[in-house]
């Protein structure tokens, strides 16, 4: 176990995370787990966690890396010891932080895959609006590739967020940021439909905010919708290795295609940095091509020889 002032020190720190920066249960909880293994590591070498140096991190990561932890494992846990210790010194905790001059682990770049306009619309078309989960689960595919939103957003989305005469949403990101996104014609549709048709047999009389609810008639968890996703993923494409992910995907790269710029997709996926955007630029070569035919001055003129 750690000694009391290591402990005092993360529990200042995870009560940061929670109260001030707004992050959600899940991912306090992820920090907790990776410092508590390190400060578990620093007991063992009889380490004040507090002055720690930057050789005692290095010679930590270094442990994990002999025991075959993944690298990205080993990135996120090196991550979250940056975050500690800038929060320890700029609250006077600790004197230095030995994590700010640190290299980071380098990690393959791992692009998820492009994925086809007409595998999304095969995709929308897969559950039976027939019935009440069925016209949910099309409600809810809708949503996600008319907004980008991600699967926890979509599941803490209220009826009172939706606001479908005007054909936009009220999404909360991470911290909790809130952004305002479009919705098309379409989307507007299915949702209509699912309000009228599907959620008030669905709710079974129940007293319930939110928009998209289980079979019991409360809130559709975000476990519960990463199942459905999947599940219609796998029985669209077993081999593609498609994951819930996919849909927030194909919406970036399909606007991007259509033109949209990078800025404006960043607004609607709710980047704060416009370099997270930037991995969805990845378009194929003769699509690339075909733009720079069309726009570049001189690619319509004729070549001369020199």
């Amino acid at each position: 176990m750690s000694t009391p002032s290591d402990s005092a020190l993360l529990d200042a720190f995870l009560t940061h995370l929670s109260a001030v920066r707004n992050l959600s249960p899940a991912t306090v909880r992820a920090y907790a787990t990776d410092l508590v293994q390190f400060l578990d590591w620093c007991e063992r070498r009889g380490t004040d966690v507090a002055q720690a140096t930057r050789r005692d991190l290095r010679a930590y990561l270094a442990e994990l890396a002999a025991a075959r932890y993944a690298k990205t494992t080993i990135a996120r846990k090196q991550s979250s010891l940056r975050s500690f210790y800038a929060f320890a010194v700029e609250n006077g905790l600790a004197d230095r932080d030995p994590a700010a001059a640190m290299a980071s682990v380098q990690l393959p770049e791992r692009l998820p895959p492009a994925v086809p306009v007409d595998l999304i619309a095969r995709l929308l078309e897969l559950p039976d609006v027939s019935t009440p989960l069925g016209l949910r689960d099309r409600a809810v595919l809708e949503l996600a590739y008319a907004t980008g939103a991600r699967v926890a957003e979509i599941s803490a989305l209220d009826v009172a967020d939706v606001d479908l005469a005007s054909g936009q949403a009220r999404l909360f990101g991470k911290g909790s940021k809130e952004r305002i996104v479009p919705l098309h014609r379409l989307a507007v549709q299915i949702l209509r439909a699912y309000l009228r048709d599907a959620r008030p047999k669905l709710l079974a009389g129940k007293d319930e905010d939110a928009l998209f609810v289980g079979r019991r008639g409360h809130r559709y968890s975000t476990n519960s919708i990463r199942r459905m996703l999947a599940r219609y993923l796998s029985a669209l494409a077993a081999d593609a290795g498609m994951t819930p992910h996919a849909i927030r995907h194909a919406f970036a790269t399909h606007l991007l295609e259509s033109g949209a710029d990078l800025r404006t997709v960043q607004e609607l996926l709710g980047h704060v940095a416009l370099s997270t955007t930037q991995i969805y630029t990845h378009v194929s070569i003769r699509r690339l091509q075909e733009v720079h035919e069309r726009a570049h001055p001189r690619s319509t003129q004729e070549g001369r020889p020199g």
